[in-house]
């Protein structure tokens, strides 16, 4: 993890399981933004079964991580992200996909449920921020 970022969940706070509250950046540093990954392989096509929401949150995840590298990043630079799902009731599956990606201290993240996203039969959608060293 880069000395510019620090984690916190202070003690006021409810203790979040997968998240942290806070993340302080400071510079110098570089912020690299990455857009909503969804389900989708490098040929564009969703992956697994219709409705197979682990496939797709397996391959949001890769996704996320072939973006971090090609700025030469990976999840401990993450310091927040955001998830969409078309259905809450698959968050204990995400949160089991996403702990074997996320370092610890994980970023702070907030999740939402939506009615559809972009994509026809895409279940989920996770966007990221991440801050690394000049």
């Amino acid at each position: 993890m880069a000395s510019n970022i620090r984690f916190l969940n202070p003690d006021t706070l409810y203790k979040p399981p997968g998240y942290s509250h806070v993340v302080e950046t400071t510079g110098p540093g570089r912020t690299v933004y990455i857009a909503g990954q969804l389900g989708i392989d490098k040929n564009g096509q969703l992956v697994g079964a219709p409705g197979d929401f682990r496939a797709q949150a397996e391959q949001v995840m890769e996704n996320l991580k072939d973006a971090l590298a090609a700025v030469g990043a990976d999840f401990t630079n993450v310091v927040k992200v955001t998830n969409l799902l078309v259905d809450i009731g698959h968050l204990p599956i995400f949160r089991d996909v996403r702990i074997k990606y996320l370092p610890t201290p994980p970023p702070a993240s907030t999740t939402i449920q939506i009615s559809k996203l972009a994509r026809e039969g895409a279940l989920l959608e996770v966007e990221a921020v991440a801050v690394l060293p000049a």
